[in-house]
């Protein structure tokens, strides 16, 4: 600085705060533009102070901005700007002996606060004025100060590297830098807080508000780890700022920094008050809650309530500007919700924490949803039918599914058809109608459905409210829905509930058949009789076994129970039981829900119907081909045999007869070599249980004889379980003495040959099988028998005695289920993928080639086959009627009369068989 001008300086010091006054006019122009070509920090910062002590108080608002601040401000920002770079420039030489470095240092950081202090007293001069300032008066000063601020604040985050082991050669000067920084911040915010714009202003003033909040935004983005009440006064007063201007600035602002940044600095805080509280209880200081970590946990806390109920705030205001950010939302919600119970990889934490941390982070994601509801862009993201999810967030989602319909009866129209009804045209973002996306959803919690995952049960008057199990918990939200659906929506609610029944995740179908039973019991009785009807015609269309015809029957056997005694007879005029085609549908119903009359006619038609089968297959020649009318009857025999509890019912006996004509007619050798008698024999088992009391010896025997020869080959698992069914009931019997030597060997032969098998599905059910035998019987030679393996006999005490050999721990089994998780979804899509049986794409054509033709089974079948299956059936029967025969002989009722000359007709047919062979 020349001569002149450092006298000029040397005058003005000296001068009284009257002569400042009158020779402000003429000194201060000169004093600007001595500040403005100052090249020294030390003469920046004399220039600075002497304008700011002595020609400042007498400066007036309306000349502030032109006179003082535009020509001083911007100097002073790029002088301080240049004493950052000089520090990081000098800083790597910095070291206890380099006390000259030291001294230049400091004195830098000296020079900073000075500057920082300056502008503080350009606050509160502009604070000192009654009338609240125009933005216009003062333009330059909150730019450039946010600069300074941005500045200071990255320095002394940044400090600890910046001067790495060196840092308390300068710690308490930075610490006064900050100090100085968080004042003068705070008087900035109060001096704008006084500011006001109205809606004719200027355009340039409505571009300076839109820059400080995002200049607040930055400095937001700096001072999160610096000082917690800075970081929340400063989000608040943005927050504040954006809302007083919000006509001018909203279609200004980077609405999607601001909420970004929101949610970012959400999760921080609650990710910090998770980890707070896994150190508390590792430490066990949840008890002490005057203790450091408690108080630093409890801070943070609140962090994380004001970040929420702020981003709450700031999407209710501006939740059409945000609509491209939804997805952050969806996240941001899933995060929240996956470390919260019941998520699987949600912490353990003390209960008086983790109700502190619902309260801070749970409670207002209610909130957010609420303001996210009527946003198209939200729904079309979350009813995504193909939406790919985190495998931790499968659980998250569909809770935020349930509570978008929990909050929906409060909504207007647009926004229900938005929800519950799916994308309707082409032209639109595909969504699926809300109840189907929580079947979906439901569907995809593999592993929460398995360990069960926990939630709480609906509060009930007098008891205590208790943890159910996520179908459960579905089920309940899901029936209050229908409750209150308005009767526009029962169409969309009907498709969904069809498409989840006839999807192939079992348990999802059971949800939706819970619900189904639900809305058919809710509306009137003429609504459950069209449901009821809807599903029997859906069960007749299934030509062949699927999962969709099991689905559809459950549903259907529960649907019967709710409807009228009227309605039930109405059901059975639709769907006779006399005509074969619709045997699909009774087989699927449980009699027992039937009225009398009902269920009487019900009876009468399909015994019947089995009798009619039967003489025609036997008038037939007892073509293999015709077997599969045989099973189709049998099936629904089934049902009726269960329902009986008396021996002496004639549906009883007339079965009695149906099965025993049938077991005569089953050959070992041949059920061996054709499934379609497979079939025929699993049922025959199945009858055969029920009415174990009314079968005679041989007939048992002739059954015994069949399940040996399948279970030494390879056949299906039903059957096998069948087999197993039948062999337990046998408990209940006394085999006479004279049968004894022919059933007793071959049935702990049996048991032995099952217990021994390494399915573990099928080992299960031989153990509860075998173990139920074993409580009732009174051949008790049998358990030892069945028991000569000592591995065997091992692996049933452990079953007894409840033993468990390997306990396996949470965490394996957790793991262990996520890995099955992807083996069930491929069998799934598998299953999804071949839909040929489904109801909804059957033809014509499909059902006519899925009928059995007898007379290509004959084609396909050569001559001696043909001798062979014949020949062996015969024998088969002649040995049943030998065994019958000496049954009686020894017994009080001789044979019949009429038996010696049938018997003598055989014969002779017999030689004319022979006879016609040897002439061929």
């Amino acid at each position: 600085m020349s001569q002149t001008n450092t006298s000029l300086l040397d005058e003005v010091v000296q001068w009284s705060q009257e002569t400042c006054r009158q020779k402000l006019k003429s000194v201060l122009p000169k004093l600007t533009s001595l500040h403005n070509n100052s090249e020294s920090w030390d003469d920046h910062i004399r220039i600075l102070k002497i304008i700011t002590d002595m020609f400042l108080p007498h400066i007036g608002l309306s000349e502030l901005e032109d006179e003082c601040f535009s020509k001083i401000l911007p100097k002073a920002v790029t002088m301080f700007e240049s004493m950052i770079k000089e520090i990081l420039d000098q800083v790597g030489g910095l070291s206890s002996q380099n006390t000259e470095l030291c001294a230049l240092l400091r004195n830098i950081l000296q020079a900073m606060v000075q500057t920082i202090d300056a502008l503080s007293s350009y606050v509160r001069h502009v604070g000192t004025f009654e009338e609240a300032p125009d933005l216009d008066a003062i333009r330059s000063l909150p730019t450039c100060i946010l600069k300074v601020l941005k500045e200071t604040f990255q320095h002394c985050k940044e400090s600890e590297g910046v001067y790495c082991g060196r840092l308390s050669l300068v710690a308490d000067l930075l610490q006064g830098l900050f100090k100085e920084a968080y004042s003068l911040q705070k008087g900035l915010l109060e001096l704008l807080d006084r500011v006001s714009l109205d809606s004719s202003a200027p355009e340039e003033e409505v571009f300076d508000i839109v820059a400080m909040i995002h200049n607040l935004l930055d400095i937001c983005s700096i001072i999160s780890n610096l000082d917690i009440a800075l970081h929340a006064n400063t989000w608040k007063f943005l927050i504040k700022q954006s809302l007083k201007y919000q006509s001018l600035v909203e279609e200004h602002l980077h609405h999607g920094d601001i909420s970004n940044s929101l949610c970012d600095n959400l999760l921080v805080s609650f990710n910090n008050c998770v980890e707070l509280a896994e150190q508390i209880k590792h430490a066990g200081l949840q008890e002490a809650t005057q203790s450091p970590e408690y108080k630093l946990f409890q801070k943070t806390a609140k962090m994380c309530r004001f970040f929420a109920n702020t981003l709450v705030h700031y999407i209710k205001e501006f939740k059409f500007f945000l609509t491209k950010y939804c997805n952050c939302y969806h996240q941001l919600y899933l995060q929240i919700l996956s470390n919260f119970p019941p998520s699987s990889c949600a912490p353990t934490l003390p209960s008086a924490l983790s109700v502190e941390l619902n309260a801070a982070a749970l409670v207002p994601m209610d909130a957010l949803l609420l303001q996210l509801l009527p946003l198209r862009p939200f729904a079309e993201l979350v009813l995504q039918n193909d939406l790919r999810l985190a495998a931790d967030h499968a659980l998250p989602h569909c809770l935020l599914l349930l509570s978008v319909l929990g909050q929906l009866p409060s909504q207007p129209e647009e926004v229900l058809q938005l929800w519950y009804t799916g994308s309707q045209f082409s032209e639109e973002t595909p969504r699926l109608p809300l109840h189907q996306a929580l079947f979906t959803s439901f569907r995809r919690c593999y592993t929460e459905r398995r360990v069960p995952v926990l939630l709480p049960g609906v509060m009930m008057k007098g008891q205590a409210q208790v943890p159910v199990t996520l179908h459960n918990h579905m089920c309940v939200q899901l029936c209050a829905s229908v409750a209150a659906l308005p009767p526009v929506y029962f169409p969309v609610l009907e498709r969904c509930l069809v498409d989840t029944v006839l999807q192939p995740d079992t348990q999802t179908a059971l949800l939706a058949t819970d619900v189904w039973c639900f809305t058919a019991r809710y509306g009137t009785a003429e609504l459950c009789l069209h449901h009821v009807l809807l599903v029997a015609q859906l069960v007749k269309s299934c030509t062949t076994e699927c999962y969709q015809s099991a689905h559809l029957g459950l549903l259907l056997k529960r649907m019967v129970f709710l409807m009228t005694l009227d309605h039930q007879m109405e059901l059975v005029a639709h769907f006779p039981p006399s005509e074969v085609e619709n045997l699909p549908v009774w087989r699927r119903v449980l009699l027992r829900a039937l009225s009398q009359d009902a269920r009487r006619r019900v009876e009468a038609d399909i015994i019947g119907l089995t009798r009619g089968a039967l003489t025609d297959w036997q008038n037939g020649g007892y073509k293999l081909g015709q077997v599969d009318k045989v099973n189709m009857v049998l099936i629904p025999l089934l049902a009726v045999v269960r329902l009986q509890s008396s021996p002496e019912e004639q549906c009883v006996l007339s079965a009695m007869r149906i099965i025993t004509q049938l077991w005569l007619r089953m050959c070992p050798d041949q059920v061996q070599a054709h499934p379609v008698l497979q079939c025929t024999l699993q049922l025959l088992l199945s009858i055969s249980a029920i009415l174990v009391k009314n079968i005679e010896p041989q007939v048992i025997c002739q059954a015994l004889v069949c399940v040996d020869n399948v279970v030494s080959q390879k056949c299906a698992d039903q059957l096998l379980l069948a087999a197993l069914e039948f062999l337990s009931s046998l408990g209940k019997i006394f085999v006479p003495s004279d049968s004894q030597n022919e059933i007793l060997p071959r049935l702990s032969s049996l048991f032995a040959v099952l217990l021994a098998d390494r399915a573990w599905l099928l080992q299960q059910h031989a153990l509860e099988a075998f173990s139920q035998f074993a409580e009732i019987t009174n051949h008790e030679e049998v358990i030892s028998q069945s028991l000569s393996v000592e591995d065997t006999k091992t692996r049933v005490v452990n079953y007894l005695s409840k033993t468990v050999n390997a306990q396996e721990d949470v965490e394996s089994r957790l793991q262990r289920l996520k890995l099955e998780t992807a083996v069930i979804e491929q069998h799934n899509e598998r299953l999804e993928m071949n839909t040929g049986n489904a109801p909804n794409t059957l033809s014509a054509e499909a059902v006519a080639d899925s009928e059995p033709s007898p007379k290509r089974a004959r084609q396909e079948t050569s001559a001696e086959d043909e001798y062979s299956r014949y020949i062996q059936t015969a024998a088969s029967a002649l040995k049943a009627l030998q065994a019958l025969a000496e049954g009686t002989a020894n017994g009080p009722a001789p044979p019949p009369q009429w038996l010696e000359p049938r018997l003598q007709e055989l014969q002779t047919l017999i030689a004319h068989i022979s006879t016609a062979g040897r002439t061929t």
